[in-house]
């Protein structure tokens, strides 16, 4: 439920109702806009009697909030929520580019990948430390030594740094060298994980799983979100379909889905979606074209001799052809 206090409401009048919300059990999310301030109440699956809100002070109505993601939702929070991103507000109308290898392979490599990606245009620096392998015997990542390279490679260049956490324990230690914390799509879902990741004060790139609905992602969004960090950023990065040609398929329909059911900054991954570099930059036009607020793309000096996903990595000369088509798309929509 929401609860919409009159433009005229006073500070006394917000703090009275916020008591007489929490006095009967539930927690409140405050949303101000720049004339009207909303209340978001927040509990269990017990039903809540509007009624006895509605006649407070200071209150001009009341309003359901019937999905079950509630801080997700754009009914609780109407307006955008923009997430800083090296010195851009991912979610604003600048589109953002995160850009890096799929492994943090060593210090040369990734301090090289990550001069050509910023020379191209990159907002941030992507690279996995560790990395979850269909595989028990392919790379798994450096750990903590990835780690300090991007780090690093963020000192050399001033890119943010986007890595993927993969267990509750490793959260401190992501924390520790990154700026963004990647949940990875075979970890949407541990709801474990997104409790970690929700009580620490770092972005979240809540990657949508291969087999999961938009709904899942975002009620797996809503796990960061009750943990109290509101920094949270869903990508849509391709489901698994039946389809052969393709890595996965790109469900280019739940960027606009997502933009009209969720206030979160919505990203487009087209080198996990498609699988091959040849598809990625038109699948990233069409992404920008739909409306996502940016793009995570695999880029590798040598994708022939990448640790992991060479396949579907640009060289850094095709993501900048990229990054300037992107742009242009862009511009055509009113964005930069």
């Amino acid at each position: 439920m929401i609860i919409v206090m009159k433009p005229a409401s006073t500070a006394k009048q917000l703090s009275a109702v916020v008591a007489r919300v929490e006095s009967v059990g539930y927690r409140t999310s405050l949303i101000k806009g720049e004339e009207t301030t909303i209340i978001g109440v927040i509990g269990d699956d017990r039903p809540i009697d509007r009624t006895q809100f509605e006649t407070l002070d200071g209150v001009e109505k009341t309003l359901p909030v019937l999905k079950p993601f509630k801080l997700a939702s754009r009914d609780m929070h109407p307006m955008d929520t923009l997430v800083p991103l090296n010195g851009h507000k991912v979610g604003a109308s600048k589109v953002v580019f995160i850009a890096g290898p799929c492994s943090v392979e060593g210090r040369t490599q990734i301090l090289e990948t990550a001069h050509a990606v910023k020379e191209a245009g990159a907002t941030a620096l992507r690279g996995g430390a560790f990395k979850p392998r269909t595989s028990p015997y392919s790379f798994q990542g450096l750990g903590e030594e990835g780690l300090q390279y991007l780090a690093e490679a963020r000192e050399a260049t001033g890119l943010p740094v986007v890595t993927e956490a993969m267990s509750p324990e490793q959260v401190p230690l992501v924390a520790k060298y990154a700026d963004v914390i990647q949940i990875g799509a075979r970890n949407m879902q541990n709801y474990d994980l997104l409790r970690a990741v929700g009580k620490v004060n770092k972005t979240v790139l809540l990657k949508r799983g291969m087999m999961s609905t938009i709904e899942e992602l975002l009620m797996s969004a809503e796990y960061v979100l009750a943990g109290g960090n509101t920094q949270v950023m869903v990508c849509e990065r391709g489901i698994r379909t039946f389809e052969k040609y393709t890595r996965n398929t790109t469900d280019i329909n739940a960027v606009p889905v997502l933009k009209q059911l969720t206030h979160l900054p919505v990203i487009l991954d087209p080198s996990h979606s498609t699988g091959k570099w040849e598809y990625v930059t038109a699948v990233a036009r069409a992404g920008i074209a739909a409306g996502a607020d940016g793009l995570i793309v695999e880029v590798h000096q040598n994708p022939s001799e990448a640790l992991s996903d060479g396949a579907q990595s640009l060289k850094p000369e095709k993501f900048a052809q990229m990054v300037s088509e992107c742009r242009s798309i862009a511009l055509a929509m009113g964005r930069s």
